[in-house]
């Protein structure tokens, strides 16, 4: 089971306890997914819609 922090707009935040640094947070949304890091907003890798990206990082 995957731990959800927060779901707004079809979009998922998801934070694995035990993953790889640095510290990042999950973003899903409609099958697709991007790792963001936490300190800086940056993405590590994958992609979500422009869109709902900017929602993710105003979060």
């Amino acid at each position: 089971m995957v731990p959800i922090v927060s779901e707004f707009e079809g979009i998922e935040i998801c934070l694995y306890f035990d993953d790889h640094l640095p510290p990042h947070f999950h973003a899903k949304y409609a099958g697709q997914e991007a790792l963001v890091e936490i300190e800086n907003s940056c993405v590590l890798k994958g992609a979500i819609p422009s869109n709902k990206l900017k929602l993710v990082l105003a979060w």
